[in-house]
C-alpha cells in the first residue's frame, strides 16, 4: 500500500524494507525481464533495466543475468541499446508512444523483432550492472554460479564494447569525449537544462495522440506539460524523417546537447568495462581503446566545468553555448572519478545538500536556489533515488565514506517513510510519480546490502 511522508506509524526495519523492495520486483517480474512500473511503465526501459538487474543480483543472480540478456538481444546493428524494448503483451493504446509511433523499421539498423524497440537510448548503466553481478557471483563461493556469471560476462562483454563504441563515435563525432543526446527522453525528460533548446523548436503537422501518463498520475504538475509533449513528439517525427540515420540526424536535427550527466555515467561504465576486461582476457589493444574513451570523457567533463558556478555544464551543440542551470548534472565529474574538493564542497553547499528546506539531505534534480526549480515536477526539482545511488557509488569510490553513508541512510529513510515511488518532493518527502517503481526497489536492495 502506498505511504506518505506524513504517516507516523511504526519505524520500518531494514528487514521489512527489504521485503517490500523484493515484493515490488516480484510484482513487476514477467519471468525473464521486469516492467519499470506496473501502471505507468509496462515495458522494459534501458537504464531502468540495468538498475533492476543490480537489485535482482541480491535475490537471484541468474535472474539478473536474464534481465540484461533480454535487453541486449534488442541491440541495434550500430551498437545502440534502445531506450524501450516493448512488451508484446501490452494491448494497443495502453501505453503511448507505442512501437508503431516510433516506426523503427524505417532504419536498416533496427533489430527485426519482435519485440520492437524505440529509436532513442539512455545513460549506459549496463556495464555497472554486469560488473555488479560478476562481483556478487565471485564473492558467493558458489562455483556453479561463478561459472554461469563468467559465461554471462563473456557473452555480454562484446555487446557492451559495441554499445560504448557507438556512444564514443556516432554520438560524439567531434571527439569531445562528451555524448550528444537527440531528445530529452534520453535521460532527464523535462529538466530545465533543455528549456532553451526546446523553446526554439518549430512544430509542424503533428499526428494526433492521447497521453497515457496523465491518466495514471492525476496531478498534472508532477508531469511534463502538453506543450512539452508536443515538442517531444515532434522530435520523434524528425528522427523518423531521418530514418534514424546518425549522420543525417547530426546534420539536421534541432536538438543536439552535449549531456554531461550521460557522459559521466559513460565514464563510470568504461571504468567498469576495463575491470571486466580481466574476466574475458581482452587484448591490450581493446583495453587501450576503452581506457582512451574513459580519458577523453574525463577531459571533456573537466573542460565543461564552469568557473562561476563550479558546476559541470551541458553544451547546446547548435548554439555552442553552455547551459547555465544548476542541476544534479553539474556533479557529473564525480561519476567519472574526479572528486576534487571544490566540487564536493559545492555538493554540500546551500544550493544542494545543505539547502535548509530539504526534508532529507538528498540531491534534488534541480537546485532549490535555481529559478527553474519546481519541487513536484518530474526532473525540475524532485529527488530521484537512482541518481542518488550513482552519487553514493561515486562518493564511495572517492573514499568519501562518511558522506556516502549519510546519503545512503537519508535515501533509505525517505523510502521508509514514503514507499517505492519514482521520485519525491525534496521539501516534504511526499511520494510522486509512479508507485511500485522497480528501479527504486532495486537500489534499496543494493543500499541495504552495503555496510557502514
Amino acid at each position: 500500500m502506498a505511504r506518505t511522508a506524513d504517516q507516523t506509524d511504526a519505524y520500518v526495519s531494514d528487514e521489512e524494507l527489504a521485503d517490500r523492495a523484493t515484493a515490488v520486483l516480484r510484482l513487476n517480474d514477467t519471468g525473464t525481464w521486469t516492467t519499470a512500473a506496473p501502471a505507468l511503465y509496462p515495458h522494459q526501459w534501458s537504464w531502468d533495466s540495468a538498475f533492476i538487474a543490480i537489485g535482482w543480483a541480491h535475490l537471484d543472480p541468474r535472474r539478473a543475468m536474464t534481465e540484461q540478456d533480454r535487453l541486449f538481444d534488442a541491440q541495434w546493428a550500430t551498437g545502440k541499446i534502445p531506450h524501450i524494448v516493448f512488451n508484446e503483451a501490452v494491448p494497443a493504446g495502453a501505453y503511448f508512444p507505442d512501437a508503431a509511433r516510433w516506426a523503427c523499421d524505417l532504419s536498416p539498423d533496427a533489430p527485426a523483432g519482435p519485440p520492437e524497440t524505440s529509436g532513442l537510448c539512455q545513460p549506459p548503466v549496463h556495464a555497472l550492472a554486469v560488473h555488479r553481478i560478476w562481483r556478487y557471483a565471485e564473492a558467493s563461493g558458489d562455483a556453479d554460479l561463478r561459472a554461469d556469471a563468467t559465461a554471462f560476462v563473456r557473452r555480454t562483454y562484446p555487446r557492451l564494447v559495441a554499445w560504448h563504441r557507438y556512444l564514443a563515435t556516432a554520438r560524439d563525432p567531434e571527439g569531445s569525449g562528451l555524448v550528444t543526446i537527440y531528445h530529452p527522453w534520453e535521460g532527464a525528460d523535462n529538466s530545465p537544462r533543455w528549456d532553451e533548446a526546446m523553446a526554439r523548436l518549430e512544430i509542424g503537422d503533428l499526428p494526433p495522440y492521447q497521453r497515457r501518463d496523465t491518466q495514471v498520475v492525476a496531478e498534472a504538475g508532477q508531469r511534463p506539460s502538453d506543450e512539452d509533449y508536443d515538442r517531444y513528439l515532434w522530435l520523434v517525427e524528425l528522427l523518423k524523417s531521418c530514418r534514424y540515420d546518425e549522420a543525417e540526424i547530426y546534420a539536421s536535427h534541432p536538438f543536439l546537447i552535449k549531456d554531461v550527466f550521460f557522459s559521466g555515467v559513460l565514464a563510470a561504465a568504461n571504468a567498469a568495462l576495463l575491470d571486466l576486461c580481466n574476466v574475458v582476457g581482452a587484448d591490450q589493444t581493446e583495453r587501450d581503446t576503452i581506457a582512451g574513451w574513459l580519458a577523453a570523457t574525463r577531459t571533456g567533463l573537466a573542460e565543461a566545468r564552469d568557473a562561476e558556478t563550479g558546476l559541470c555544464l551541458d553544451t547546446d551543440v547548435r548554439t555552442g553555448r553552455p547551459i547555465r542551470v544548476r542541476t544534479f548534472a553539474g556533479f557529473a565529474p564525480l561519476l567519472a572519478g574526479d572528486a576534487d574538493r571544490a566540487l564536493l564542497d559545492r555538493l554540500d553547499s546551500a544550493d544542494f545538500l545543505g539547502h535548509p528546506g530539504l526534508r532529507w539531505p538528498i540531491l534534488p534534480s534541480t537546485s532549490p536556489a535555481d529559478p527553474a526549480f519546481d519541487r513536484r515536477n518530474y526532473w525540475r526539482g524532485p529527488t530521484w533515488p537512482v541518481v542518488n545511488w550513482l552519487l553514493w557509488r561515486a562518493l564511495l569510490a572517492a573514499g568519501e565514506t562518511a558522506a556516502a553513508d549519510r546519503l545512503r541512510h537519508a535515501c533509505l529513510d525517505q523510502i521508509r517513510a514514503s514507499g517505492h515511488y519514482e521520485y519525491f518532493d525534496p521539501f516534504s518527502g511526499a511520494p510522486l510519480g509512479s508507485d511500485d517503481q522497480s528501479w527504486t526497489a532495486a537500489v534499496v536492495l543494493d543500499w541495504l546490502a552495503a555496510t557502514d
